[in-house]
Order: C-alpha cells, then sequence, then structure tokens
C-alpha cells in the first residue's frame, strides 16, 4: 500500500511538472499578444475574451475535476497573464476586504494591483485621469436596491461601462477565537446588521450592536478586541487572522449585489450583451409609453427600468434602463434613436458581456 500511494504520488508530481511547463508555454503566447495589442493599441483586458475562455472550457470539461472551480482556476491563470501583458492597475470603493473588494478580485484576480479609495467618485477620478486603468463600483443590491451615488456619478462622467459583476453577499461572524460565548459586543457596518438581524436576535439577543463605518473596520476592531466580533466577509477573516464563530449568517440566502466595471473605451459585442442608459424626459401626458415603445416593437427585452429625482429641478426625473444587446446591433442602436426624440438628455453608459 505504501508503494502504491509512492507511486500515484510520483504521477502526480509528473502531472504537476507538466501543468507547469504549459503554464509557461501559454505566457510566452500571451507576451506575443499583449506585444500585438501594443502595436495596434487594443484594450488588454477583453471581458468577452475572458467570458468565451470560461465558457469553452467549462462546456468542454468531462470531469471529475469540478466545473464550478475551473472559473476560479482560470480567473487567477488569465489575471497572472495580464500582468505579463500590462500590469493592471484597478481602483475599487475600498477599504480592503469589503465586498467590492471581493468582487474586483472575483473579476481581475490576485494578480491586478487593487487599489482601494475613499469614495465612488474617487474611484470614477483614478479611471478618468488614467491613473488607474478600471474602476469597481457598486450598483444595486437586490435587498436594499440601487445605489443611488453610483448611478449620480454617471451624470458628470463620461466613463464607460465595460462589465457587470455579480456577486453573492454571505456575512460571516468573525472574532480572535472563533467562540460565541466569548463575544460581549458585535460591530459593522448598519446595512449587514440589518441584514443579519434575525440571526442576531434568535443567536446573540443579549449582546450589543455598534455601528461602524465599514465591514473592513468591524474586522479591524475584532482583531484588536478579544471579545468583540464582526459581521464582515469571509475575505476579511483571512486578512485580518479572523476565525469564524458562525457562518453565512445572513437572513435572507438570496442576497445578490451587482457591481459595474467602468473604463475609459466600451467593448466590441460578446454575441450575450447588455446596454445601460441613462435619460430624462418631459412630464406629459402619454409618455411613459412613447418611453417604452421603441423597444417593445423591436422586441428587445428590458432587464431593469429604475428611475430617480433630478437634483436641479423638482418633480423631474432622471432613468436608468438596462436591455440586451449591444449599440452595435442595429435594433438596438435605432430604438435609443427613436426614444432619444422624446428625451430632454440621453447618454449611452456602456454595451458589456452580460454575466455568466
Amino acid at each position: 500500500m505504501q508503494r502504491d500511494l509512492a507511486e500515484l504520488r510520483r504521477q502526480i508530481d509528473a502531472i504537476d511538472d507538466r501543468i507547469l511547463d504549459l503554464l509557461n508555454q501559454r505566457a510566452k503566447v500571451v507576451i506575443q499578444v499583449g506585444e500585438a495589442k501594443a502595436g495596434q493599441q487594443r484594450e488588454y483586458f477583453v471581458p468577452s475574451r475572458e467570458r468565451a475562455i470560461f465558457e469553452r472550457l467549462q462546456s468542454a470539461n468531462p470531469g471529475p475535476f469540478p466545473t464550478e472551480a475551473i472559473h476560479r482556476v482560470y480567473r487567477e491563470i488569465i489575471s497572472a497573464s495580464l500582468s505579463l501583458e500590462e500590469p493592471l492597475k484597478v481602483a475599487f470603493l475600498g477599504p480592503q476586504a469589503t465586498f467590492t473588494h471581493a468582487a474586483a478580485t472575483q473579476q481581475f484576480g490576485l494578480s491586478a494591483s487593487l487599489v482601494p479609495q475613499k469614495s465612488i467618485s474617487a474611484v470614477f477620478s483614478e479611471v478618468a485621469s488614467g491613473r488607474a486603468n478600471y474602476g469597481v463600483v457598486p450598483v444595486e443590491n437586490s435587498n436594499e436596491g440601487i445605489v443611488s451615488h453610483t448611478l449620480d456619478m454617471f451624470m458628470e462622467s463620461d466613463l464607460k461601462v465595460i462589465a457587470e459583476i455579480q456577486l453573492g453577499i454571505s456575512h460571516f461572524l468573525l472574532s480572535r477565537s472563533g467562540r460565541m460565548e466569548e463575544i460581549r459586543k458585535i460591530v459593522s457596518h448598519p446595512q449587514p446588521l440589518a441584514q443579519c438581524r434575525k440571526w442576531l436576535e434568535e443567536n446573540l439577543p443579549d449582546v450589543p450592536q455598534v455601528d461602524v463605518a465599514s465591514t473592513a473596520l468591524a474586522a479591524q476592531i475584532a482583531a484588536q478586541e478579544p471579545e468583540t466580533a464582526a459581521v464582515a466577509s469571509e475575505m476579511a477573516a483571512s486578512l485580518y487572522g479572523l476565525r469564524a464563530a458562525a457562518e453565512r449568517i445572513e437572513d435572507n440566502p438570496n442576497n445578490f449585489t451587482r457591481f459595474l466595471v467602468i473604463g475609459r473605451k466600451m467593448p466590441d459585442p460578446s454575441g450575450r450583451d447588455k446596454t445601460s442608459i441613462m435619460f430624462s424626459v418631459k412630464d406629459e401626458p402619454g409618455i411613459l409609453y412613447r418611453m417604452l415603445e421603441p423597444f417593445n416593437k423591436r422586441r428587445i427585452n428590458l432587464n431593469k427600468i429604475e428611475s430617480r429625482p433630478l437634483k436641479k429641478r423638482a418633480w423631474e426625473y432622471i432613468f436608468f434602463l438596462d436591455m440586451e444587446g449591444h449599440l452595435a446591433d442595429e435594433a438596438v442602436s435605432a430604438a435609443i434613436e427613436e426614444l432619444r426624440t422624446h428625451c430632454q438628455f440621453l447618454k449611452v453608459l456602456g454595451s458589456y458581456p452580460q454575466t455568466i
């Protein structure tokens, strides 16, 4: 038996050597791709190409390697490859260990340079100035609704949405010891505390809860105070050396946040895209019908429509609309141009691949 185990381990070592050799062969080709892109002044990060790689490999996987793990493995392979072409600098709404940080890591991998910013406007500024290649900002939560500051920033910015990220939100109760009976105080941002209210009332009813500025700050506090626990992300546990006293304590397991990747150039069509626009219209009879009719008669599916009050004029609204398709599609561009005739203002925020 011991001899059989040793032989199996030698086989694994030989396979790992082959994988390493193939990774380096892939890296050499990636460097050539980077040189070709530089000569053509093309974007290094191409969301549609990444999605095509993930989908092709996942559909071709015969097993037993788990199909769901292929995305995670190749996320890091592609991240490392991009760093060979051009080190990507990505600004995100910080601090570290927040869910926006987790979303940025999910999209760009660990080889990208992820730089936390103190505000959503700072993320836009970093990308607009060229100090960062891309930015990651939250735009809506399935429970809490739209992130209005992100949408407001698009009013002032010429940046484009180039990708979207869907992140399942799971909250962990973290402390230094990981023992529930030692917890005397719970700290977190007000939103996670609200999302875990029922669980906390049932399991720690007499423990006071304290609001802080972010889940990352909560984790920092818990790392310094032995009897304090933080409601924070799983990423925060590894970053701040904490242990989980309880996992996935959110009251609603179907809790997702959608994030947008912003950049300076709209990506080419991928074949399965989404287009986001914002516009305002005159308040007059039948205007809602005329807003939607250009899309209805072209059978364009609308994923979302959201309204926000215009800050400059009372009782007037700005609308945000997501639709299936790319601006390069004839039906989509025609529908938008027809809508424009009814608008006081219209801006295309971007066309980008839909999430897998």
